[in-house]
């Protein structure tokens, strides 16, 4: 890649870091595409002991660019997302990962194939825990920046994917508890 690719799809891949999300952060303003990345990415890191036999860096790297999409076409949560908008995403995925040069882009295509299949232990820790960094981030918000069906959503979201081990069903039992607590505070003080 050259100095000019490189600065050019920074350029593009950098509106991630504007681009808002539904989550709002503790802060009480809107959290960026960029934001959850960084902090799922973390995630495979600090849990790697727990998954001896997964490619943890094949899954940081997903946890980095499964967004990428999204530098072209903002955020959609995902409880209103539909077939379109995930082709649209995916066609924006392609013409950002044009803008690389091999042996990155070739690499990068084959995360994202894998992604889809969602038949390998990385792809489902990925997929897991890009679920619940969502939910882990909900719980922290205030919850006047949850909407109705929030307060269902976040006691579901990721329950499918959270199947994937022991660790993340686990992690999604507390999940579904901390967010009980929060709503029944919340209930308190109506």
């Amino acid at each position: 890649m050259t100095q000019r690719e490189l600065i050019d799809f920074l350029g593009v891949i950098g509106k991630l870091k504007v681009n808002t999300r539904h989550c709002w952060t503790t802060q009480d303003r809107q959290e960026s595409v960029a934001e959850h990345s960084w902090r799922l990415a973390l995630m495979p890191l600090l849990i790697a002991d727990h998954y001896p036999d997964v490619d943890i860096n094949k899954v940081v790297k997903m946890c980095l660019i499964h967004d990428f999409g999204e530098a072209l076409t903002g955020d959609i949560p995902s409880f209103f997302k539909t077939e379109s908008h995930e082709e649209t995403e995916q066609k924006a995925t392609e013409k950002i990962l044009r803008m690389l040069s091999d042996p990155v882009k070739e690499e990068f295509t084959a995360l994202f194939d894998e992604m889809e299949a969602m038949e390998s232990q990385e792809a489902k820790l990925f997929k897991a825990l890009d679920n619940l960094e969502a939910v882990v981030a909900h719980n922290e918000a205030d919850i006047s920046s949850w909407i109705e069906m929030e307060y269902t959503e976040n006691l579901r979201y990721g329950n499918e994917t959270a199947k994937f081990s022991e660790y993340t069903r686990k992690l999604r039992e507390i999940l579904t508890e901390d967010g009980k607590e929060k709503i029944k505070r919340e209930r308190k003080d109506m």
